[in-house]
């Protein structure tokens, strides 16, 4: 193992930024919001409520899942547009669209795109603002294992929980194309089980690419172990088993591929953990965010995993999913 782990060339994530104009939220008379560029001059007009406490001068973030800019309170005086949230710009002060409110805020980004509402419909943006999928259906799911769900006539129920469901309609499996995919009569292992239906593998790679795959598949059990280690009900080998896909790659303002872990049900872990991985474009160093939102090294995040699930199992020595060195 740490012979693989020295083959990681620590090269630093400085190296792979691109140098980006320095951007600061300014805040009118009547305390709205807008972004002036470093020289004073107005990129993006005052015309946002906050609700997030953005103070005078504030940096505008950049880096991974900033490459936009997001506004999250409405405008002024604003019509309010069903499932929306916010405003996205770009940073030469351009709007691109309204995101897809989820969770009481901006739909998250997942495989690459987000969710966006125009006229009513929801489609999907890359993030630079790019759309990758026309807004064309009443309701679509964000992407998991490289396909979305899809409705049209369908909506809301009406009821006062506040978990709703999406109920009625006619629905549908989209691929990341866009294009709606039937199920399979015939299927592998290998395939998509969607609510019961099977679905064609959505994954290609070139030589270089499943290289880069191959370097996760080897820390396989180990990422496992450490993911497991604290959950309480005892899982089989099979079922402890993680599937790793490259679900982005290199494009402007985002110099990586983008390497997702999915559980053996292939539901993405990314969502709800850290097992999101960026390899460098020439696929020879291997980050991944802290907590922070800051670049780590593979050696360093699998060491830190390494010493909590080691410090979890010496205090509760009777888990069942024990963690092996």
């Amino acid at each position: 193992m740490n012979k693989v782990l020295l083959l990681i060339t620590l090269i630093p994530v400085l190296a792979f930024s691109q140098k980006k104009e320095v951007l600061r939220y300014f805040k009118s008379k009547d305390s709205l919001i807008g972004v002036k560029n470093q020289a004073g001059k107005i990129i993006i007009p005052a015309e946002f409520k906050d609700y997030t406490g953005i103070k005078e001068g504030e940096l505008v973030k950049d880096g991974i899942e900033n490459e936009t800019i997001l506004f999250a309170g409405g405008k002024r005086d604003e019509k309010y547009e069903k499932n929306a949230f916010g405003y996205v710009y770009d940073r030469k002060g351009n709007f691109l669209y309204k995101p897809y409110l989820y969770d009481n805020g901006a739909d998250y980004f997942s495989e690459g795109v987000r969710r966006f509402v125009k006229n009513g419909k929801i489609g999907f943006a890359d993030r630079n603002g790019k759309i990758a999928i026309q807004p064309e259906h009443d309701f679509v799911s964000s992407f998991n294992y490289g396909y979305a769900s899809f409705c049209n006539g369908c909506d809301w129920e009406k009821t006062e929980d506040e978990h709703r469901s999406i109920v009625g309609g006619t629905w549908g499996i989209l691929n990341v194309k866009g294009e709606t995919v039937q199920p399979l009569t015939k299927y592998s292992e290998k395939d998509v089980n969607i609510d019961g239906k099977y679905y064609p593998y959505p994954f290609q790679y070139n030589k270089k690419e499943e290289k880069i795959l191959q370097f996760f598949e080897k820390y396989n059990k180990i990422i496992s172990d450490v993911h497991y280690v604290n959950v309480y009900n005892e899982l089989s080998e099979k079922e402890k088993k993680l599937f790793f896909e490259i679900v982005e790659r290199p494009q402007k303002n985002f110099p990586y591929y983008q390497v997702n872990t999915y559980d053996y049900q292939k539901i993405n872990l990314g969502s709800f953990d850290d097992l999101k991985f960026f390899v460098s474009e020439d696929g020879k160093s291997v980050y991944i965010l802290n907590y922070e939102d800051k670049m780590i090294s593979f050696e360093e995040w699998l060491k830190n995993e390494i010493q909590q699930a080691e410090q979890y199992q010496k205090e509760h020595p009777n888990n069942p999913n024990k963690f092996k060195k």
